[in-house]
């Protein structure tokens, strides 16, 4: 089969999209969760504005796929256009469900009550559910484990109570260490 036959092409660029969701996974957990932290840390904290740092990451991702589209076009080479093509739709799925429905950054207020999309909101909000950078769950985008078993590995982990329990404590020490009133000032 010749390298610029169209269901060629059309394959590489569906074998694409479906190994994004993989190579995400992996730089979700591997890299966004352990040495790129300092980036993706502001994805996990409340923030003003409409960016965040962990963005960066789009951008870092949107610049191999415009090399990829440069290669491609600019030396003839169908295979690496369609793989640039694969990478640029996924990250336009990326945009529409991750930062459009599930955390809602732009006017996309629909919540899904059932189904796949519930079930990939509802995993990516138990990825959440973690303040720190490890023991986290549902590392994907578009895929989501089922939800049972993401809420036993929680659960197992300890994390989520051991982290409600600090804060506990620190509310706990921050009463006893501030005044009351205005009369134990004096």
């Amino acid at each position: 089969m010749e390298t610029s036959s169209w269901p060629l092409l059309i394959s590489i660029v569906l074998l694409a999209v479906v190994g994004m969701e993989g190579f995400a996974w992996w730089a979700h957990k591997y890299i966004m969760h352990d040495w790129g932290w300092g980036w993706h840390r502001s994805h996990h904290e409340p923030h003003e504005g409409m960016f965040e740092k962990n963005d960066l990451y789009a951008v870092v991702f949107a610049a191999f796929s415009i090399l990829l589209f440069v290669i491609g076009t600019g030396f003839g080479i169908p295979v690496v256009t369609a793989l640039a093509t694969g990478i640029t739709i996924y990250g336009f799925l990326y945009f529409v469900v991750h930062d459009g429905l599930v955390h809602q950054r732009w006017p996309f207020r629909y919540i899904p009550h059932r189904g796949y999309a519930k079930r990939l909101v509802q995993a990516h909000r138990l990825h959440h559910a973690v303040r720190g950078k490890e023991h986290g769950v549902s590392f994907g985008f578009l895929y989501a484990p089922p939800i049972d078993t993401l809420q036993r590995r929680l659960k197992e982990s300890g994390v989520v109570a051991r982290e409600q329990a600090a804060v506990r404590q620190g509310a706990v020490s921050s009463r006893a260490q501030a005044p009351t009133d205005a009369s134990s000032l004096n």
